[in-house]
């Protein structure tokens, strides 16, 4: 099994523009996706699809990108999305309570997208109502190995201003159920515009850097009282994530979409090299 992601679109960014630099990133990020041997099975968007998400405008740009990709494209929420708009373009995305969270069932592993937006708020939200419906999917299958797909990772990351409070209701609720179900193999989540890894509630907890522009690594405690001119937000390539299901354990991977410089190729002079790997790992 082989999951991609991308997150933090943003198109809309340049309201009236359908050529916007976020969209000119988000089709490269696709172009990389098809270009790839093998492809993957489905594409997780995880949120802040839009810009602005009353602005339906935004939600034709990611329909007009996504619609002749040749495997499903499945969203998440983002603190910048709305709803009702998305809905609106995608009535056939599921729903329910008011909250777009669904199982994806037909792969090795079952993923569970959660609704993380809390209109009017940066950083997440998970209601009562919505924890329910995590219970009670997870409960369905409680063998089974599961991963969860979201938006706003909950964590305190170090970073200078994205970062969540560990303490918030809406973290504490989501880590009791993710505590509570080791057939959690892991979490995958956007939002900080940056790559990081770690242990969350005894699961991995892998964030996908944006396709559009990332947030500055910058871990100085930030004054909001005194600006001082440091970078927050910088024109780095976009980032995709692949998710691998090796049949034992989830293995993530990250790149970025770039022309690489090549410095070694698989040519005859590399053969020996390859042989002696593969008969290695066949004697175990």
């Amino acid at each position: 099994m082989l999951v991609a992601q991308i997150t933090d679109l943003h198109l809309g960014f340049d309201p009236g523009n359908p050529d916007e630099y976020n969209r000119q990133r988000l089709d490269r990020t696709l172009a990389t996706l098809m270009a790839m041997t093998p492809r993957p099975d489905l594409l997780l968007a995880t949120g802040d699809i839009a810009d602005n998400g009353d602005d339906g405008e935004s939600y034709r740009r990611f329909r007009a990108a996504t619609k002749d990709l040749p495997f499903p494209v499945c969203p998440a929420m983002g603190n910048h999305d709305s709803r009702d708009a998305f809905l609106a373009e995608f009535p056939e995305t599921e729903s329910e309570s008011g909250f777009i969270q669904y199982a994806i069932d037909h792969l090795p592993v079952r993923i569970l997208v959660l609704d993380t937006l809390e209109p009017g708020r940066h950083g997440g939200g998970f209601c009562e109502i919505r924890a329910a419906w995590l219970r009670a999917r997870l409960a369905e299958a409680p063998g089974r190995p599961t991963m969860i797909a979201l938006h706003h990772p909950p964590i305190e990351t170090g970073l200078s201003w994205m970062t969540e409070n560990p303490e918030a209701d809406w973290v504490l609720r989501l880590r009791a159920i993710v505590e509570a179900h080791p057939n959690i193999v892991a979490m995958v989540a956007g939002h900080l515009h940056r790559p990081m890894v770690t242990r969350w509630a005894g699961t991995a907890l892998a964030v996908c850097a944006s396709t559009a522009p990332l947030v500055a690594l910058d871990m100085e405690e930030m004054d909001a009282e005194a600006p001082d001119e440091r970078p927050m937000i910088v024109a780095d390539q976009p980032w995709l994530a692949l998710h691998y299901w090796n049949g034992r354990e989830l293995i993530s991977h990250f790149e970025t979409v770039e022309d690489h410089e090549v410095l070694a190729r698989f040519s005859p002079a590399r053969q020996p090299l390859i042989r002696m790997l593969k008969e290695e790992r066949a004697k175990g």
